[in-house]
């Protein structure tokens, strides 16, 4: 009896293929050896799968819309905001509407029968929905990587969260920081890990101890200005605090004063007080503070349209599956370290 069970990911994993493989092969689309495509339909027909009837319809006929996954707390961070628009504007430029997921979302079969791929953007390996989207039998473009159990995305894009992470260890060390801090994000995106685990290489390979202390992945300035102080109290030698969350960095100066410490003053080796301030995150918050905060820049809206434009190259078959495309960042230097940008 045929079970109802059986995935594409089930097909692969027996098979010893990745997922979109099993789709190029069972569709008899893709560029697919003649052997490998063989070996997939005798697996699928001996695990007894079926494509699902949403997958039917949708090689059928284009539904004109792609699906947009972002994390939970996306609503309250510009960087989110802003990557959506850069989505949508690049979406319609092959056509395609942009169809917002709530969280929550619908199963992977529903959404696929209203869609023709998927963008998740910083998939977390706590979040339910996402095995199910990666699962949804349509192409799915995430941005950053999953780290979690199930299959891979049909394609991504990522940035080198590691380096723009040691640039600002680097920019502060030469500012004259020696005791480094990291308000590092809570979570298991691929962002939130990199980041913890960069700010313990870096101090290992340079000597220094960087200080680390978890915030929420969507920490609001109340909650920076609090962890700050926690900080600075139970390490009152830390001279630069580099913070992760999206518009966070207004918290930090704010409980930088109140202890009396001036942010961009002289610090480290020369013996001053003053706390250099840095965030992982650009955006308003960091641009219009006072001082303004030095900053790592994603681009966000620009990663949003590379997001969209490799899900459209690949519905368009202009990109190979499997596809993985480099976004660049930059390091805005501004007062909050001691130089004005």
């Amino acid at each position: 009896m045929t079970s109802p069970t059986v995935t594409l990911l089930d097909v692969a994993r027996a098979a010893g293929v990745s997922k979109s493989t099993v789709s190029d092969a069972l569709q008899g689309s893709g560029r697919v050896a003649e052997a490998t495509r063989e070996r997939v339909r005798t697996v699928a027909e001996e695990l007894g799968y079926r494509p699902n009837s949403a997958a039917r319809r949708l090689r059928r006929a284009s539904t004109g819309a792609v699906g947009l996954h972002l994390p939970a707390t996306a609503t309250r961070l510009d960087y989110y905001m802003n990557l959506a628009f850069g989505a949508v504007e690049r979406a319609q430029e092959d056509g395609l509407d942009m169809v917002l997921l709530a969280p929550s979302g619908a199963s992977g079969g529903r959404i696929a029968s209203r869609v023709d791929g998927l963008l998740v953007i910083d998939p977390e390996v706590g979040d339910s929905a996402v095995p199910g989207l990666l699962d949804a039998g349509v192409p799915v473009v995430t941005g950053e990587r999953y780290l979690g159990p199930a299959d891979g995305p049909t394609g991504a894009v990522v940035c080198d969260n590691a380096a723009s992470l040691t640039a600002l260890l680097d920019h502060v060390a030469e500012r004259g920081a020696r005791r480094p801090a990291l308000l590092a994000p809570s979570g298991s995106s691929a962002w939130a890990t990199a980041l913890r685990a960069t700010a313990r290489s870096w101090g290992h390979a340079h000597g220094v101890r960087v200080t680390l202390r978890t915030v929420p992945f969507a920490a609001t300035p109340g909650e920076a200005e609090a962890a700050t102080r926690e900080l600075l109290a139970a390490h009152p030698a830390v001279d630069a605090v580099i913070c992760a969350p999206d518009g966070s960095a207004p918290g930090v100066l704010r409980a930088a004063a109140a202890l009396g410490r001036e942010a961009g003053g002289s610090a480290g080796a020369d013996g001053g007080t003053g706390l250099l301030v840095a965030s992982c995150v650009d955006g308003t918050a960091a641009r219009g503070a006072e001082p303004p905060v030095t900053a790592v820049d994603l681009r966000p809206a620009a990663y949003g349209r590379a997001c969209a434009g490799l899900l459209c190259d690949i519905l368009a078959e202009r990109a190979a599956p499997d596809t993985v495309r480099r976004h660049a960042w930059s390091l805005e230097t501004r007062a909050s370290t001691g130089r004005r940008g």
